[in-house]
C-alpha cells in the first residue's frame, strides 16, 4: 500500500510540475501594437487603419489571424508587394500579432457602393455566385454580410472597392499567388463582373 500510494504521488507531484511548466501563449499587447501602427504603418493606413487611400485596404475590424498571416507571407515572400516587404522585414512574430491585435480592435467605417448600375450584379455574384462557371457565392465564405470568419475567411465589408478590385485582379493573372481557391474563382471572372462585385462589397454592412 504504501508503495502504491508513493508511486501515485509521484505521479501527481510530476503532472503538477508539468501543468506548471506549461503557460498559455502570451496575449497580444494592443498598446505596443498601437506604437507599431503609429510608427511604421500610418502613412497608407491611417492611425487606426480606416478609410484611408483607396489604393490601401481597411485594416479596422479585420480578423487577427488573417492579418498576422498576410504580414507573415508578405515577409516569406509568399505575397508579393514592394512596400508591405520592406515594411514587415524588421517585425518579430509578436510585433505582428501586437499591431494586427490592435487594427482588429477597431471598428471599421461603413462604405458605400459607387456605381449603382453594377449594384444588382455585383449582388447576385456575390450572393448566388456564377453557376454556368463555377464560381461559387462570396457569401459562402465571408457570410452574408461581410463579416468573414475568423482566421479562415477576411472580413470584406466596407473594404475599398478600388482595393477589392485590384486583389481580384491580381489573383487572376496570378500576381497573388497566396490562396489558391481565389486565384481559381477570380480566373473565371471578367473585369465588369470584378468591378460589380467590388463595388457591392464597399457598401455591404
Amino acid at each position: 500500500m504504501k508503495t502504491a500510494a508513493f508511486l501515485l504521488s509521484g505521479l501527481l507531484f510530476a503532472a503538477t510540475a508539468g501543468a506548471a511548466g506549461t503557460q498559455a501563449p502570451a496575449k497580444a499587447d494592443l498598446v505596443k501594437g498601437q506604437a507599431i501602427a503609429t510608427q511604421v504603418c500610418v502613412a497608407c493606413h491611417t492611425a487606426d487603419g480606416s478609410r484611408g487611400s483607396p489604393a490601401n485596404p481597411i485594416l479596422a475590424g479585420q480578423h487577427v489571424d488573417y492579418l498576422v498571416k498576410q504580414l507573415v507571407e508578405f515577409k516569406e515572400g509568399k505575397r508579393k508587394n514592394a512596400v508591405m516587404s520592406g515594411m514587415v522585414a524588421a517585425l518579430t512574430p509578436e510585433d505582428m500579432k501586437n499591431v494586427a491585435a490592435f487594427y482588429a480592435s477597431k471598428t471599421a467605417k461603413p462604405g458605400f457602393a459607387k456605381d449603382k448600375t453594377l449594384v444588382a450584379l455585383g449582388e447576385k455574384i456575390y450572393r448566388g455566385g456564377i453557376s454556368d462557371r463555377a464560381i461559387p457565392a462570396c457569401a459562402s465564405c465571408h457570410s452574408p454580410n461581410g463579416a468573414g470568419l475568423p482566421a479562415q475567411y477576411p472580413r470584406l465589408a466596407g473594404q475599398h472597392s478600388d482595393y477589392t478590385e485590384l486583389q481580384l485582379n491580381t489573383f487572376r493573372s496570378g500576381a497573388r499567388a497566396n490562396n489558391a481557391p481565389m486565384v481559381a474563382i477570380a480566373a473565371k471572372m471578367n473585369d465588369r463582373e470584378i468591378k460589380a462585385v467590388s463595388d457591392y462589397i464597399a457598401g455591404l454592412r
